[in-house]
């Protein structure tokens, strides 16, 4: 088979051809058309073309300057593929496109150039949401009926999602594909402006007609089709299955996700007996990539490149996520690996010593999910004789290690990131680094970048230092030991109750380091707040699993508790340091983070909910929402749950955070960071896993003297940016991925699982809750539920609401009603369905509920 290839995206200016779309049906792609594509043509002619030809360079280029055409990402619903989306520039109502055709072969992630359809084909849209990505799973419809721990070897915490400055990014992160979120939160049936508001009626049609030409401007969607790929993000890669086609030279590919199209593949890549045995593969996992796509054809030409194994196993199944998300999971070559020091076990060079403050007689601990191996931030915290506090954030060195240019640095580059998985790590860089070298490991010397501070109790900053250092970590703490000394402040523990630690150290010193970082971290996290911060915190599933099989023995919400805020609030105030100081003295160089407020059209969609269900939700600034969203909860189980629910709505609208170079933004307000409320922001503190952290360290070094001068352009800092940009957004698509299919796989073996729920969304068929106990959204079909006889949708004013008529377990007794509308709390059970990794949620019969 054939070797992993990449498909890179290039300048549209180098390609002036028009019409002239490379292996991938994309203008600008990099591979190059396999030869062999027209052995899977034999006998077949000359074909009218399915799709157009893309339009040159030169007209792409004057079409935007006119605004005749409009550039975006392509975002196709993964339940619907028919259905495309790109933002629209002005922030309004994205724009639509409608099939295949529209899409002019470019797939899902890809930036394209789309020309806007006449407005007699635009789309008459049912609500405010209908037009963005809105989608109902494939599950069928009419007829469906409803499928049929001992204490644990390994706990795996939720630990290496970014904390509070990316996690309100949460519908369009959390997909990072914003119609996924936008299908589990759905508010089509909520009413809107353009809506009918007939009692009882399933088919409201806005503003009462179908006809784009007569329909109120505020009741359309704009509609287009793709004229060029300006860079195509997809990997091109799919996981799938095989189907023989009888005297055919070559397979037919199936993807999984339909999203990508069904793909020729020669023969000669199939299993020797695949012709002669193809029932033997009807549950074997392929990995295919795409080489070329004809104008001619809805099928694409493409290679395979791996067999995998069983579909529905976890390791197959994990591999074919990685391939798809172009994640780079092979072993470091060995001109990488020479890179590292040769001669082990390594030893801090003595000139290397004198260059740096020396820190290891301070007592410096480090704050970690127990599971950890590559520590890359340590905190130290020392009293004043004057009563303040001498607060340390003590950082990897990784750029002592990482030399710019080198092989190490070329393919960290390349991957940009570590990518966390259920079971496993695939690091960015080689496991010396990560595990050794540059990991915080306790009772050794370890090189570190620290920014020390000069505080007050009260969390005011009097002073402040940033220097290349040296460290000795007193203790490994685990988040759980920070707790308990957080919990008990009291108590005296004992050395049998914590891990190895330095005997220069006592407990009680560690400890009450502990608990003054804890006391100054508060009130810091209170002025953040004061000072218009948000959070929107949603639950995360955690597992455990066994130790021989490596299988899910069960799973919980990980608990975010006050030793995560300690050493939250630690990582943000150092890395907003980082960012005053690199930004001061690299005003055109520095590589910062900012996260764009939300979307307009979706926050006043959301407003116009809140107010139809009587909530008052404030969306003026992200500091008015944080208040207003806690402020309206109560402490009682009905008010957590709904504020779980509520969270996961107020995440729909926010925009992702994103990397970028100071120099190519002229305006500087749009530096900011929209849920840290703070000017400018940057990531230093994970330099071991974050590719942008290593670049922010050489730029903080050279902004101290303390190493090389900065070499690179704007232009090439940006280029960075974006590349850390797609690679995050992959890497935190990839570690859901792995969390739903562990949670899948926890669903088969230890299912049904019983939950209670909470109602988010109400269609006319079907409805969207929120599973509290596992923190996942799962829509429910009227039509699959078993034992129910009849449903009745309505709106009452403009509130979606569905009557359930269920039959009577006692034949003479009466039917029994459920009522169904956003915020009911019901029970559901989770089942393992027939396909492999697939489950449903299954509403309980009233009765069951009560008995």
């Amino acid at each position: 088979m054939e070797s992993r290839r990449q498909v890179k995206g290039s300048n549209p200016s180098r390609d002036s051809r028009c019409g002239q779309p490379h292996a991938d049906g994309s203008p600008n792609a990099s591979i190059t058309p396999d030869k062999s594509k027209n052995k899977n043509k034999s006998g077949r002619g000359k074909k009218k073309p399915v799709f157009e030809a893309y339009m040159c360079t030169e007209d792409v280029s004057a079409g935007l300057k006119r605004r005749e055409l409009v550039q975006g990402q392509l975002r196709i619903n993964p339940k619907k593929y028919h259905e495309a989306f790109i933002p629209a520039p002005d922030g309004m109502r994205d724009i639509f496109l409608d099939g295949i055709v529209a899409r002019n072969r470019a797939l899902n992630g890809d930036v394209v150039v789309v020309k806007i359809l006449p407005r007699e084909q635009w789309k008459v849209v049912k609500s405010d949401t209908d037009g963005e990505g809105a989608s109902e799973p494939e599950t069928p419809r009419s007829g469906q009926k409803a499928g049929q721990p001992s204490s644990p070897d390994v706990i795996v915490e939720g630990q290496y999602t970014d904390v509070a400055e990316d996690q309100p990014d949460g519908a369009a992160a959390q997909c990072r594909d914003t119609t996924e979120a936008l299908e589990r939160l759905k508010l089509n049936t909520t009413g809107s402006h353009c809506q009918s508001n007939s009692e009882g009626s399933n088919k409201d049609i806005a503003c009462g007609s179908t006809n784009p030409c007569t329909v109120s401007e505020k009741c359309l969607q704009r509609t287009a089709k793709v004229v060029y790929i300006v860079e195509p993000k997809h990997s091109r890669a799919a996981t799938g299955f095989l189907k023989f086609l009888p005297d055919k030279d070559f397979a037919m590919f199936s993807p999984v996700d339909h999203r990508v199209p069904r793909v020729n593949v020669p023969l000669a890549d199939c299993p020797d007996n695949f012709a002669s045995r193809p029932g033997d593969y009807n549950n074997t996992l392929f990995v295919c990539r795409i080489t070329h796509w004809n104008d001619n054809s809805t099928f694409a030409e493409g290679r395979l490149a791996k067999s995998l194994g069983q579909a529905g196993e976890i390791e197959p199944e994990t591999e074919g996520i990685l391939m798809e998300y172009d994640v780079d999971f092979s072993e470091f070559s060995e001109d990488v690996l020479q890179c590292l020091p040769q001669n082990l076990p390594w030893t801090i060079p003595p000139g290397e010593l004198r260059k740096r403050r020396d820190l290891r007689k301070e007592c410096i601990f480090t704050i970690d999910p127990a599971t950890a191996r590559d520590l890359d931030d340590a905190l130290s915290c020392k009293l004043l004789p004057d009563g303040n506090f001498e607060v340390g954030v003590h950082i990897a060195d990784v750029s002592h290690f990482v030399e710019e240019g080198k092989a190490l640095d070329m393919v960290a580059s390349q991957r940009a990131t570590s990518v966390y998985l259920v079971q496993k790590v695939v690091p960015m860089l080689p496991r010396l680094l990560c595990e050794e070298l540059c990991s915080l490991n306790p009772l050794t010397d370890r090189l570190t970048f620290s920014v020390v501070w000069k505080i007050t109790p009260q969390g005011k900053i009097l002073d402040e230092w940033f220097g290349r250092s040296v460290i000795r970590s007193c203790v490994k703490l685990s988040y759980d030991h920070a707790q308990s000394m957080i919990d008990e402040p009291d108590k005296l523990f004992s050395a049998e109750e914590l891990p190895p630690f330095d005997p220069q150290h006592p407990i009680d010193e560690i400890h009450q380091a502990v608990l003054n970082l804890h006391t100054i971290a508060k009130n810091l996290r209170s002025q953040r707040f004061q000072g218009g911060a948000l959070r929107l915190d949603q639950m995360k599933l955690s597992f455990t699993l066994d130790k021989e099989s490596g299988m899910p023995q069960g799973c919980y919400i990980y608990e975010y508790r006050d030793s995560n805020k300690l050493v939250e609030e630690f990582m943000l105030l150092a890395n907003m340091a980082v960012a005053h100081q690199i930004y001061r003295s690299f005003p055109k160089q520095s590589l910062l983070r900012r996260h764009p407020p939300p979307q307009t059209k979706m926050v006043d969609c959301l407003t116009e909910f809140c107010d139809q269900m009587g909530l008052n939700l404030d969306f003026s600034s992200a500091g008015a929402l944080h208040r207003s969203l806690n402020e309206m909860v109560g402490n009682d189980h009905y008010s957590s749950a709904r504020k779980e629910v509520l969270t996961n709505m107020c995440s729909r609208p926010m925009q992702m955070a994103i990397y970028f170079c100071t120099g190519v933004l002229k305006d500087e307000t749009l530096f900011r960071h929209y849920a840290l409320n703070v000017p400018l922001y940057t990531h230093f503190t994970s330099p071991i896993r974050r590719y942008p952290d290593v670049i922010v360290h050489r730029l903080l070094a050279a902004s101290l003297d303390c190493g090389p001068h900065i070499t690179l352009t704007e232009e090439d800092i940006q280029k960075q940016a974006s590349h850390c940009n797609d690679k995050k957004t992959a890497s935190k698509r990839v570690q859901e991925m792995s969390s739903e299919l562990f949670f899948a796989a926890f669903v088969k073996e230890s299912g049904p699982l019983e939950s209670e729920a909470m109602v988010m969304g109400v269609l006319d068929q079907a409805f969207d809750v929120l599973v509290l106990r596992y923190g996942v959204q799962k829509r429910i079909y009227c039509n699959a539920l078993q034992g129910l006889q009849s449903f009745h949708y309505r709106k009452v004013g403009k509130k979606p609401e569905i009557t359930l008529v269920w039959a009577a377990e006692d034949p003479e007794q009466d039917s029994v009603r459920q009522e169904i509308a956003i915020f009911s709390l019901v029970e559901v059970a989770l089942k393992a369905d027939a396909a492999p990794m697939k489950y449903s949620a299954v509403l309980k019969h009233p009765a069951d509920t009560t008995s």
